[in-house]
């Protein structure tokens, strides 16, 4: 009987963990992430997830034509650099972070609906043996032509 009501606490802690932690990446998101696609409306999407160093991460997002776009990428700031990259689907570089002195948002137009990949990745910090996480999200906003 005691192990059941170990094993039931133990589950338990851990769904509270992690429910803590999405709520942590949610407030993350809504006070950091969100008021940098301002003029632009925010689709209503969140896309973020706890990563740690080194983790990689890849999205497809369909954009549409005759729209303008901000794509915002963020992240919590003890998680260092996280370099992001935008491809079409011919797999051809449209953007990329890293040449671009790591900035966080890219604004362009689209001229056909297409769909974009992003893929980004965590820098591995200096010291292997203390990987941190941390919260990244993807936010797009868009406005009308």
């Amino acid at each position: 009987m005691k192990r059941i009501l170990y094993k039931i606490g133990f589950i338990t802690v851990i769904s509270l963990i992690s429910y803590s932690s999405y709520g942590q990446c949610k407030d993350f998101v809504k006070k950091k992430g969100v008021p940098q696609l301002s003029p632009y409306i925010f689709n209503g999407q969140m896309n973020s997830a706890l990563l740690n160093e080194g983790d990689m991460a890849e999205l497809i997002f369909t954009f549409y034509a005759n729209q303008e776009y901000r794509i915002v990428v963020c992240s919590e700031e003890h998680l260092g650099k996280v370099d992001w990259k935008l491809y079409d689907v011919q797999n051809n570089l449209l953007f990329e972070s890293k040449k671009q002195n790591q900035v966080q948002l890219w604004d362009f137009s689209s001229t056909a609906t297409q769909q974009i990949r992003l893929e980004l990745e965590v820098q591995e910090g200096l010291n292997p043996l203390k990987s941190k996480n941390g919260c990244v999200a993807i936010l797009i906003g868009f406005k009308d032509k």
